[in-house]
């Protein structure tokens, strides 16, 4: 029986060439044509969700703000400023949060490295900040650490693509350059990511400073 079926089949195929060459042809193209959607599909996905965590995986933001209630005899309305004392206040009070830390933001930094000048936004953090914005750093250079926070230390991490504006292809990590003319120190440039999502800018155009410093000069 199935030498009979094999010898049908074959005789079909001699004498129907152009037929059979087309339907295996459009098996064929229709099997890849979902495959290379799937990946698409696949990579495209996975793309996607790493350029929008690469803002920030699992965190969410506090701003000050104003109440909107009066409350013993006070108006509406009073302005709610959030000091450097709240993260630890936070941390200890809510066990849900790994890590915190202090964000100030400047817009309009100007930042020298010789004849090179641009303005950037500048921010003064904690070191939970690389994690926390997974701005990791190039081999050979680092992120602020906590003696850099502890000491005060004038010591600056940049974004990749305004490491690359200043200093081109020299190296940047222990190079000086100022900001808003004081000297500092480069730790470490960020390695390239993509990312989707953002605020006050990319990060790839981030000067990033410790927040004691930047408490200190601001």
């Amino acid at each position: 029986m199935w030498k009979i079926l094999l010898s049908e089949f074959w005789n079909d195929l001699r004498n129907q060439k152009t037929r059979a060459f087309l339907t295996m042809f459009a098996i064929t193209w229709g099997t890849i044509s979902v495959v290379l959607l799937l990946a698409f599909g696949s990579g495209l996905g996975t793309k996607m969700r790493d350029g929008f965590i690469n803002a920030g995986d699992r965190i969410f933001m506090v701003y000050g703000g104003e109440t909107s209630q009066p409350f013993e005899g006070l108006p509406k309305g009073r302005r709610i400023r959030l000091r450097a004392e709240d993260v630890d206040l936070l941390t200890q009070s809510i066990p849900g949060i790994d890590m915190a830390s202090i964000s100030y933001g400047r817009h309009g930094t100007v930042i020298e490295v010789g004849e090179n000048k641009t303005t950037s936004y500048m921010e003064g953090v904690d070191p939970a900040f690389e994690e926390m914005r997974r701005m990791f750093p190039t081999v050979g250079g680092r992120f602020l650490n906590s003696r850099d926070v502890q000491l005060k230390r004038r010591v600056v991490f940049l974004g990749d693509e305004i490491a690359e504006q200043l200093f081109g292809d020299e190296e940047a990590v222990g190079q000086t350059l100022e900001i808003d003319g004081l000297p500092f120190t480069v730790s470490g440039v960020m390695q390239s990511k993509l990312q989707t999502s953002m605020n006050n800018g990319p990060d790839a155009d981030r000067v990033i400073i410790p927040s004691s410093v930047y408490a200190t000069i601001y």
